[in-house]
Order: C-alpha cells, then sequence, then structure tokens
C-alpha cells in the first residue's frame, strides 16, 4: 500500500469485513489511529499495515511503564451514531465544551443500538416507531439493553412522511397509497428507522411487503432516497422532511418523529451525561437547530426516561 493513500471507515470497514462500529471502537480506544478531513474520520495506509502485522500473531501493544508520560493525557474519544447533521452540531458543542473529542458513525438507529448493547458506541441516536404503543424508542431499548442502566433524553422532533415527484402526480396521501399497483418504492437498509418506520405502517395497515413493488431496493440514507424519487428511479420513499428540501422533491408528512439520545449510565459516563444535557438545554445549541428549519426544539434536553 502507498505510503501517501488513506481510507476512510467506510473502506477499512469492507477491506476487513468488519463492521463500521467495531473500526470506531478500535479509533477510540487508541488501538488504530485515525485522523479527520472534515466531518470524515481516515486511515492511513501505513497505519492500517501496522494494525494488521501486529495482529498476525497476536502480538499485543507495549505500554510504557506505569506513570511514564503520565502527564501527557489524550482526550477520550466518543462515538455518535446517526445520520442527522444535527449530530453534527452536537458534536462541535461536546468538543467545545468538555475533554470529549467526538467520531461520527452514520449507522441506523437499531443496528447502533445493537452495537451499544455489545459495547460499542457511546451516544446512540434514535427514532424507532413502535407500531402497537404509537410512541418511539424506549419499548425498543428496554428489550434491547436488557441489564444496562441508561438514560434517553430528547434531542427534538421532525416530521418523517413520503418523499414524492414535485406535484405529487400520484397524489400519495397516505400509507394506504402503498397497496396501488403502479407505485413504485425506493426502501431503506433494515435496522435504520425509517425502514422500522415502514414496516410497521405495513404491518399495522396489513399491507403484505411482498406485494410492494421495489420494497427490496435499498439505499442507506434518506438523501439517497429522496435522490432516487426525484431521478425518477421510484415513485415514493419514506424519509424526513429536511433531506426532501435539500434534494427539492415535494414532501407529505405523515407523523411526528420523537428523535431522541441514548447514553448507558456508568461512572464513566457521567461526565459525558452532563455535558450532553447541558448542551441540549442551552439556549445557544437550540437556537443553531432553530435556525436550520424543520425541526421542533420544544421538548431539546427533556429527560424522556432514566433507571436509577
Amino acid at each position: 500500500m502507498s505510503k501517501e493513500h488513506s481510507y476512510t471507515i467506510e473502506e477499512v470497514s469492507q477491506l476487513l469485513k468488519v463492521s463500521k462500529l467495531t473500526l470506531y471502537d478500535l479509533v477510540k480506544k487508541g488501538q488504530l489511529p485515525a485522523f479527520r478531513v472534515g466531518r470524515q474520520m481516515r486511515i492511513d495506509s501505513n497505519d492500517l499495515d501496522n494494525y494488521i502485522n501486529n495482529h498476525k500473531t497476536n502480538q499485543t501493544t507495549t505500554f510504557p511503564p506505569s506513570g511514564a508520560d503520565s502527564h501527557k493525557k489524550e482526550s477520550p474519544n466518543i462515538v455518535i451514531s446517526g445520520q442527522d447533521l444535527v449530530l453534527d452540531i452536537l458534536g462541535k458543542h461536546i468538543e467545545t465544551k468538555s475533554v470529549y473529542k467526538p467520531l461520527r458513525s452514520f449507522t441506523g438507529s437499531l443496528n447502533s443500538l445493537i452495537s451499544m448493547y455489545n459495547g460499542d458506541g457511546d451516544i446512540v441516536s434514535l427514532h424507532l416507531f413502535d407500531g402497537d404503543t404509537g410512541g418511539y424508542n424506549l419499548p425498543y431499548i428496554k428489550k434491547i439493553l436488557v441489564g444496562f442502566p441508561f438514560i434517553l433524553i430528547n434531542l427534538l422532533s421532525r416530521k418523517a412522511g413520503f418523499y414524492v415527484k414535485q406535484g405529487n402526480p400520484l397524489h400519495l396521501t397516505s400509507w394506504m397509497d402503498l397497496k396501488r399497483e403502479d407505485v413504485k418504492i425506493i426502501n431503506r437498509e433494515k435496522g435504520s428507522g425509517a425502514r422500522i418506520l415502514l414496516d410497521e405502517q405495513l404491518r399495522i395497515n396489513e399491507i403484505p411487503a411482498r406485494n410492494i413493488k421495489g420494497y427490496d431496493h435499498e439505499e442507506s440514507n434518506h438523501l439517497s432516497v429522496a435522490s432516487a424519487v426525484s431521478t425518477g428511479a421510484a415513485d415514493l420513499g419514506v424519509g424526513i422532511e429536511k433531506a426532501a428540501k435539500i434534494v427539492g422533491v415535494d414532501f407529505v408528512p405523515l407523523i411526528t418523529e420523537q428523535y431522541d439520545l441514548v447514553i448507558i449510565k456508568t461512572p464513566k459516563t457521567e461526565p459525558l451525561i452532563h455535558t450532553v444535557k447541558e448542551i441540549l438545554s442551552s439556549s445557544h445549541f437550540q437556537s443553531e437547530i432553530n435556525s436550520l428549519g424543520d425541526y421542533d426544539t420544544s421538548q431539546t434536553g427533556k429527560v424522556i426516561y432514566e433507571t436509577f
């Protein structure tokens, strides 16, 4: 590998056949060096070669004796999972107001929550609709983070619904329109909040997924789904309002999403929880989010649920 070459987290994930959250955890623990270019984390090919070589024969890292260079303490990395651009703003505030250095993972809600259960990820953002209760997030957390104390804090609320072509030529206005044979959709990947919203609506409205044209065609983010509708590759996609305005497609609002943050409670995470609560409750942070439009911060910073 060329010494001048570097890889994105996604590229290394494909090369090593491991999840992106596993790589973020290695970076967070200092086992795999990385550097940032804007929002993107990159790994130098030389560092990747060294990591691979050091683990070929179960070699272990040699640490300096206790007390050596103890005055040199690097800022602890934390991983924030989710795709909304508000999380980048949150990361910026965390870095400004604390010792933490935020890293971003763009993994979907459910997959991130499962990774948190397995020990990866520090702040997970969630918008998981539960069709049985009509609520968001907490039913999933209670089933997945079994045995873990946690805190659930509201980040914001936002509209979710259909992306449709400009002028909405097929007059798509409700979940029941998914029964129509003349409608082709573009789906999100399994484990994403938008995919779970769609699947739950199909379940409670008794619409078989196998009858929906395009159900198996997946994209990995809101912008790609909206773009597929814009180019005519699909008639409909499910996502959030902000992406529709960025891409330039029409948006049919169907539900108000509760977009929350979950953090596992341990003595080690107490300072992080305090920092996040302080930021979310600040007028500075909320005004910055409100300036983006299409977000509701009336509940931002509210503790939705907390185990003791």
